[in-house]
């Protein structure tokens, strides 16, 4: 994309981003992706440390830094002085929405306390995202993603049930918190339409995390019921799993559902089994799982993959590969839809990455370009709120910016 792409649906709202690796900068990522024009302030000289952070290219830059600080200007300011403190007030007073993911109480030791900010401009929104929350006996304490993945639930449910806990392989109980952190961005501005006032967004990564937990508190409570790992499936839900093909690869069916059961075991050219009151119910085909399983993995198996997702897919059976990036890539579904991105920085570097979801039929933003070098809009910030080349260069002389 180009900074020419579709205009998003939050074209015209400022969004100042304050925090740091991924809880908050997701949040900042998804409104910039829709349109909002994200200012991040890194600290002078440092800057946010994802810059450093995943996989480095033979350059030995990030290559996580171009997706998650796409679409945003870099403003280098000192927040631990006065001086960049006011420049943070009257870069504030201009904006919509400030995210900032620090330990509860690091704003106001900064005098930039939400009550102060809305003195100048009661209509701002207040994005927080931590660990546990803005109150609470947890609030203080430093709160990483995988630890509200493991109190938030997630972490007992995932692997094999004869190992210990696992994880995703990708920092979800991040992007989780910073996906709600923009939902609740949304509803405050919609609310702000009413009111005039701004309000604070409270997203705790062990409540997003808890929040995807489905009925499993229910289950408790009601019958204590405590799910366990079961690893590839899901307890009672067949079928639905990952099967064996005669090429050695591995397709995903999902006919869980009564009809769908019915379409697959016509294409299995077993139609009996649709009304074998063994699998004939959900209920039933729960209680088998097992042995249906393995029923599907035996047929399975006599098609090549290719062979076998057409046979589904002409039945109307849901069923996939398992895909990894390579195939991403090559996917006519993925080209076709757009879904894979190239974007470049001010270097002129190019970096792929997947495209702007949800996607909005008159307004869908989009890409306008990668991860900003550190400070790279520092002049422009700082010359729209009215400081001139001279002041400019004092402040950077002083380290403020």
């Amino acid at each position: 994309m180009s900074p020419e792409s579709p205009a998003g649906a939050l074209t015209g709202i400022r969004v100042v981003e304050m925090g740091q690796l991924i809880a908050g900068p997701f949040c900042g990522q998804l409104l910039g992706d829709l349109g909002a024009d994200v200012v991040k302030v890194e600290a002078p000289g440092a800057g946010d440390p994802m810059r450093l952070w995943g996989q480095a290219n033979a350059d030995g830059a990030s290559l996580t830094w171009p997706v998650i600080a796409r679409n945003k200007r870099s403003l280098t300011l000192n927040l631990r002085v006065e001086s960049g403190q006011e420049i943070a007030r009257r870069l504030l007073d201009q904006a919509d929405i400030l995210i900032e993911n620090f330990r509860p109480g690091t704003l106001e030791r900064w005098n930039l306390s939400p009550e102060s900010l809305w003195e100048t401009n009661p209509g701002l929104i207040i994005v927080r995202v931590t660990g546990f929350g803005q109150t609470g006996p947890y609030a203080p304490r430093a709160g990483y993603g995988s630890i509200g993945e493991a109190m938030g639930g997630l972490r007992y449910l995932t692997g094999e049930p004869d190992r210990p806990p696992s994880r995703a392989g990708i920092s979800i109980g991040d992007s989780l918190a910073g996906t709600y952190a923009a939902l609740g961005a949304l509803a405050a501005l919609n609310s702000r339409q009413t009111t005039g006032r701004g309000q604070i967004v409270d997203s705790a990564i062990y409540e997003a995390v808890l929040a995807m937990m489905e009925a499993s508190l229910t289950e408790w409570d009601a019958i204590r019921y405590q799910r366990e790992r079961t690893g590839a499936v899901l307890p009672k839900i067949a079928p639905s799993n990952v099967y064996p093909t005669a090429d050695g690869s591995s397709i995903l069916i999902a006919a869980n559902q009564d009809t769908v059961f019915r379409r697959l075991a016509e294409v299995m050219g077993q139609p009996e089994l649709a009304t074998d009151e063994r699998y004939a119910t959900h209920h039933a085909r729960g209680e088998r799982q097992q042995e249906l399983d393995g029923l599907i993995a035996r047929w399975s198996a006599r098609y090549d993959a290719t062979e076998l997702l057409e046979l589904l897919h002409e039945g109307g059976v849901p069923a996939g590969r398992v895909y990894r990036a390579e195939d991403m890539f090559a996917d006519e579904h993925f080209i076709a839809r757009n879904a894979i991105v190239r974007a470049h920085n001010s270097q002129g570097d190019e970096f792929a990455m997947q495209n702007v979801a949800p996607r909005l039929s008159d307004t869908p933003g989009g890409v306008r370009w990668s991860g900003p070098e550190l400070g790279e809009h520092t002049d422009e910030v700082l010359t729209d709120l009215g400081y001139d080349a001279a002041a400019i260069e004092r402040l950077r002389n002083d380290a403020i910016v």
